[in-house]
């Protein structure tokens, strides 16, 4: 991953701002697996502040093409297992320790919680046919468990909004990871 703080502490998104494209979309793959997403909001560059990029990346998410979400989808680690290959199954992704920082509420659950949320994973990808994307950054292994069932009631359509919007949460999350600042 590019290294957007070289200038210095506070320097993140001057950082960013600064690179090449090619560097500028590494970074951006690391919040959001989509490459046509990565090549749209570096093309945007340079940024005012945080909230601008986190607006336009969050925009860039919603605006993606399904083949484009499921790419990203492809990144993500299933939740309640750890990261796969390096931290995903895509040759580009989230930086592994986001993942594992992000889904921190399992790391306590008990057996029955984690067998519940395997068989929930099963079934989600045998009915959509990609990974259960939630934004699991503050939750506990209990409510991703509870958030699945409830989801997989839903019809396609619906899901793929439900979709969209966490990975727009998630990526709003890790573009400020990825300037250093808090969230």
């Amino acid at each position: 991953m590019p290294n957007v703080n070289s200038a210095g502490p506070g320097a993140g998104l001057a950082g960013f701002n600064a690179l090449g494209a090619a560097e500028a979309e590494a970074g951006l793959l690391a919040c959001c697996a989509s490459r046509a997403f990565a090549r749209e909001v570096a093309a945007r560059r340079p940024y005012r502040d945080l909230a601008e990029l986190a607006g336009v990346a969050e925009a860039a998410v919603r605006g993606l093409a399904w083949p484009d979400v499921q790419e990203a989808l492809a990144a993500h680690p299933r939740i309640g297992e750890p990261p796969r290959d390096g931290g995903s199954t895509a040759p580009h992704g989230p930086e592994p320790s986001w993942s594992r920082q992000e889904q921190s509420g399992v790391d306590e659950a008990g057996r029955a919680v984690l067998d519940g949320l395997a068989e929930g994973n099963r079934a989600y990808e045998e009915r959509f046919g990609h990974v259960y994307l939630i934004c699991a950054t503050g939750l506990a292994a209990e409510e991703m468990l509870g958030r699945l069932r409830e989801r997989l009631r839903n019809d396609e359509a619906t899901e793929r909004g439900v979709v969209r919007a966490e990975l727009a949460r998630i990526t709003r999350l890790r573009v400020a990871k990825l300037l250093g600042e808090s969230t």
